[in-house]
């Protein structure tokens, strides 16, 4: 069995709330899990104690048991000091794409163009 320890979403419409569960990968997000590992709260300050909580000891039983945490929740585990930090790299991601290039190169050439008359 595939596991992963993910976010399951909760909350209203634009009012995220986010539990941390250990789940197989099979099932929906929401679906069923087998534990809940802890909670995240964006909506919360940044530096808030309440806006992640986790169950460091169970994080760590799935760990040992193979689960993968996703990008997201490795992140908190890497911020909670369970997980070593891994560097991350997307120089694509700085890069505009075909319109805004084009965009961008016809804005160029017109303030070229006044200086060259």
């Amino acid at each position: 069995m595939s596991m992963k320890i993910r976010l399951a979403r909760g909350g209203s419409k634009k009012r995220p709330f986010y539990s941390v569960v250990a789940t197989d990968s099979r099932m929906p997000r929401d679906g069923r899990f087998l534990e809940k590992l802890g909670t995240y709260n964006p909506l919360l300050a940044k530096d808030s104690e309440d806006r992640i909580k986790l169950n460091l000891e169970r994080v760590q039983y799935w760990l040992g048991q193979g689960a993968q945490p996703t990008d997201r929740v490795a992140r908190f585990l890497e911020a909670a000091g369970v997980m070593a930090k891994t560097v991350r790299n997307n120089p694509k991601s700085a890069v505009p794409g075909k319109r805004m290039a084009e965009m961008a190169a016809k804005k160029a050439a017109r303030a070229a163009a006044p200086a060259e008359e």
